[in-house]
C-alpha cells in the first residue's frame, strides 16, 4: 500500500529560487506542500542547519511497495487474458510486414506494436532492433540500518547540497547518495568504498546516524534507466512504425507508471496520447535540442 511518509528538501541558498519554482508549480496544481524554516524543519528529522536556508515538505509524498505493484499488476494483465513470458529475452526485433517479429529464445513472437519498456535494458533492446534510444543503466545502491526501537517515522529527506538522502522503512533507515563519477553499466555489487563516503557526508548532516549500526545483508543496489536530461523518452518512435517507447524515467518509474500506462494506451489505440501532451517528452526532442533537464533527481 502507499505510505505517505512525506519528502523533506533541505535547500542551500544557491538552489533556493529553482525549487521554489517548483513548488509554486506544486501549488498551482493543488499539490500539498509547505515551506519550513529550518527551525521547523527540526521537528520532522533532526539535521545540521549549516548551509541551508529553508525546506520544503510534501506531506502527500510517500513511497510504495514495488514487488507488490509489480505482482499486482502481473495478476490483473493475467486476469485479463495476457500471457506473461519469463526468462525470455529479445535478442533481435525488425520489421516484417506489417508486423515486428521478434526473435527470442523460446521462439519468434510476430505483433502489430512493440513497446519497448525495458528499464534499463531499454537502450540496448532498441539496438537490436537497428534503433538507438539513449538510456543507459546506472547503478544505484541502497544501504540500510540495523534494527531500531525508534517510534519516529521519518520523510524521505533529501540534503541537496550534497545528495545525501534517507528514510524510514518499518524500524530501519535507508539511506544513499547517487556516485557521479561512476560510468553508465550494468556495475554488480556493493561498493563499500562508496558506503564509508557517503556515511561520512550523512554524518555531517545528520550526526545521530553514528548511533545506528549497517545491515549489510540488507543492503542493495539496483539501476537507474537514464537519458541524457533525467526525462523519459514516451511514444512512437521516428522512422520505426508502430514501435513505442516507454523507457528512460531515471528513477522516478514507479511514480510514474500509471499515468504513463494510460497515456501509451491512448498513443496505440488512438494515434497520440490525448489525457496529457506528450510531446515534449517524445525521442525527437535530442535531436531538435528542445530539452529540459530535471534537475530532482537521487
Amino acid at each position: 500500500g502507499y505510505r505517505p511518509i512525506g519528502y523533506l528538501f533541505l535547500v542551500p541558498p544557491e538552489r533556493w529560487a529553482v525549487h521554489m519554482d517548483g513548488v509554486r508549480l506544486q501549488e498551482r496544481i493543488g499539490a500539498p506542500v509547505r515551506v519550513l524554516t529550518v527551525e521547523e524543519a527540526q521537528s520532522l528529522v533532526q539535521f545540521d542547519p549549516a548551509g541551508i536556508v529553508g525546506t520544503t515538505h510534501g506531506l502527500a509524498d510517500g513511497v510504495v511497495d514495488p514487488h507488490s505493484v509489480t505482482f499486482t499488476y502481473l495478476r490483473l494483465a493475467k486476469e485479463r487474458g495476457a500471457t506473461i513470458y519469463l526468462e525470455t529475452p529479445l535478442m533481435k526485433a525488425n520489421r516484417a510486414g506489417n508486423c515486428w517479429q521478434v526473435e527470442t529464445p523460446n521462439g519468434i513472437f510476430e505483433a502489430d506494436y512493440l513497446v519497448n519498456a525495458a528499464g534499463s535494458w531499454a537502450g540496448e533492446v532498441a539496438r537490436r532492433a537497428g534503433l538507438e534510444v539513449p538510456v543507459q543503466p546506472v547503478r544505484r545502491i541502497v544501504y540500510a540500518t540495523t534494527a531500531t526501537a525508534w517510534q519516529h517515522i521519518y520523510p524521505l529527506t533529501i540534503d541537496l547540497t550534497s545528495g545525501f538522502y534517507l528514510r524510514s522503512e518499518g524500524n530501519r533507515i535507508l539511506f544513499g547518495r547517487s556516485n557521479a563519477d561512476e560510468p553508465p553499466g550494468f556495475t554488480e555489487g556493493l561498493d563499500w568504498d562508496w558506503f564509508e563516503s557517503t556515511i561520512s557526508v550523512g554524518m555531517e548532516r545528520f550526526p545521530w546516524l553514528a548511533d545506528v549500526g549497517l545491515d549489510q545483508q540488507a543492503c542493495w543496489w539496483g539501476y537507474y534507466e537514464v537519458t541524457p536530461d533525467h526525462n523519459p523518452i514516451l511514444g512512437r518512435m521516428p522512422g520505426a512504425e508502430n514501435w513505442v517507447n516507454v523507457a528512460g524515467f531515471s528513477g522516478h518509474g514507479v511514480q510514474q507508471a500509471p499515468a504513463v500506462g494510460r497515456l501509451i494506451a491512448e498513443e496505440i489505440m488512438s494515434g497520440k496520447a490525448q489525457s496529457i501532451n506528450i510531446d515534449p517528452l517524445r525521442i525527437s526532442r535530442f535531436s531538435s535540442n528542445h530539452i529540459h533537464r530535471e534537475q530532482n533527481i537521487v
